[in-house]
C-alpha cells in the first residue's frame, strides 16, 4: 500500500478509536425464550409485527412457536420468508412493502444473519423512506430511529443480533455493501437454544467458525478496548469448549446455548472494534458468487492470519491461552502457530475445504477492489494491504 494511503488509513482509524467512548454503542437486552416476545411487544405497545425469515427456517417450522404465542396474545403479524443467503435489495423492497401494507409497528428478524440483515435494512428504509439503500452504505448514514427490532438468531455465528451493521447485495450489480449505524442495533436478542437444535452439522460448523472469525479479527485489530478484548476472549473460550459438541450432538442444549452466547459476545466485540480482511474478502465472494458468509470466513481465516505474520503473534498467544491450547509459559511464536494449526484442524474435522471453486481469475481484480473499498480505511487491521496485495487471497482459494 502507498505510504500516503497508509497514513490516511491509520489517522482515520485512530480518530474512530478516540471517538469510541463518546459513541452511542449499546448491547441488546438478552431474552432467553421466544415465548417472551409477545410480552415485550405489549409492553412497548406495538400492535402489529413483521416477521422476516427465510424459506429454510419456514420449512423447518421454527417460527411456529412464536406464531402461536403471538396468536394467543392477540398480536397480528405478517410473515416474509423469501430472504436469501446474502440478502438483496429486492428482498428488502418486498419485505418493506408488506410492512407498510399491513401497518406494522415492529420487526422480528428470525433466522441467521441474512434474515437479521434484511430486517435491519427494512427498518432503515422505514426510518429513511426517501433515501436509497445504496446511499446508506458506509457509516452513520441512517441516523434516525428505526422501528422496534427484535432479533432471534437460529444460528450461533453471525452476531448480527448485536451489531450495527446490515450487509446487503445489490440485486442488479451483485455488489455487496454494509450499512453501519447505531439505530440498527436490535433492542432485544432472543438467545433461545431450542430454535437452533435442528441446525444441520455443516451449518453449525460454518456459523460457529464465523463467530470465531468475529472474535479473532476484533481481538487482533488496532481499535480494541478492555470491554471488546474481554468479550472476544470469552467468545473464543466458549467456541473451543462447545463447537465440537454442538457439531457432533446437535440436540445438546447446553452446547447450543453456549454457542449462542459465544456468537453474542463475538458480535459485541466486533461491532465496536470492527473486523478485518477476512471479512472484506468474504463479503466480495458472497456478493459475486453467493458463497455463504460463514463458510467464506472459515476458509479464509488461517490464510489471513498467516499473512499478518509476527505482528499478531502476541495476541494469538493470548487467544490460544483462552482457548485452552497452550499455557502461559509457551513461547509466543509457538503459541501463535498452535492457534492457527488448530483452526486448520477444525476445518478438517468439519469438512471445510481450502478453496472456493466459483472463483474466476478474470474476476479477481474487481473482487479485490471491492474488498479494498470495504476495508480501507475503516477496518483497523494489523497490516494494511491495498487491492493489489489482497488479490493473493483469491488466488490462494482457486482450485
Amino acid at each position: 500500500m502507498h505510504t500516503i494511503k497508509k497514513l490516511y488509513c491509520r489517522i482515520f482509524q485512530r480518530g474512530l478509536k478516540t471517538a469510541l467512548p463518546f459513541l452511542p454503542y449499546r448491547k441488546p437486552k438478552i431474552v432467553r425464550n421466544v415465548g417472551d416476545i409477545p410480552a415485550i411487544l405489549q409492553k412497548k405497545k406495538r400492535e402489529n409485527v413483521l416477521i422476516i425469515t427465510d424459506a429454510g427456517i419456514s420449512q423447518l417450522g421454527l417460527t411456529k412457536r412464536l406464531e402461536v404465542e403471538l396468536i394467543d396474545a392477540g398480536i397480528p403479524y405478517v410473515y416474509y420468508n423469501k430472504t436469501v443467503a446474502n440478502p438483496t435489495t429486492n428482498n428488502v423492497a418486498e419485505a418493506l412493502e408488506l410492512y407498510h401494507k399491513h401497518g406494522c409497528q415492529a420487526i422480528i428478524g428470525f433466522g441467521g444473519g441474512s434474515s437479521m440483515d434484511c430486517a435491519k435494512a427494512v427498518g432503515a428504509k422505514v426510518a429513511r423512506p426517501k433515501k436509497p439503500l445504496a446511499k446508506m452504505k458506509g457509516i452513520l448514514k441512517v441516523v434516525k430511529r428505526i422501528p422496534l427490532l427484535i432479533a432471534v438468531p437460529t444460528t450461533a455465528g453471525t452476531g448480527s443480533e448485536t451489531t450495527l451493521a446490515a450487509v446487503i447485495v445489490d440485486s442488479e450489480t451483485r455488489h455487496k455493501y454494509a450499512i453501519n449505524d447505531f439505530p440498527l442495533i436490535p433492542r432485544y436478542a432472543v438467545l433461545d437454544p431450542r430454535v437452533t437444535l435442528s441446525l444441520p452439522k455443516f451449518v453449525t460448523a460454518t456459523t460457529g467458525m464465523d463467530a470465531l472469525t468475529h472474535a479473532v479479527e476484533a481481538y487482533i485489530g488496532r481499535s480494541t478496548t478492555p470491554g471488546t478484548r474481554k468479550d472476544a476472549l470469552m467468545a473464543v473460550k466458549l467456541i473451543f469448549e462447545n463447537l465440537d459438541t454442538a457439531y457432533m450432538d446437535g440436540k445438546n442444549k447446553a452446547a447450543r446455548q453456549n454457542m449462542l452466547l459465544a456468537a453474542y459476545d463475538a458480535g459485541c466485540a466486533f461491532t465496536k472494534s470492527y473486523v478485518g480482511y477476512v471479512h472484506a474478502v468474504a463479503h466480495s465472494l458472497g456478493g459475486e458468487y453467493n458463497v455463504p458468509h460463514g463458510l467464506a470466513n472459515a476458509i479464509l481465516l488461517p490464510f489471513v492470519l498467516e499473512e499478518y505474520g509476527e505482528t499478531i503473534h502476541k495476541k494469538l498467544k493470548e487467544l490460544a491461552i483462552a482457548a485452552g491450547l497452550v499455557g502461559e509459559h509457551t513461547p509466543v511464536d509457538i503459541a501463535a502457530k498452535v492457534f492457527i494449526e488448530e483452526i486448520k484442524d477444525m476445518k478438517k474435522r468439519f469438512g471445510i475445504g481450502d478453496t472456493v471453486p466459483e472463483i474466476r481469475e478474470e474476476d479477481i481484480p474487481k473482487l479485490a477492489k471491492y474488498a479494498d473499498k470495504e476495508a480501507n480505511p475503516l477496518y483497523p487491521v494489523p497490516v494494511l494491504m491495498d487491492a493489489k496485495e489482497l488479490e493473493k487471497f483469491y488466488y490462494m482459494l482457486m482450485e
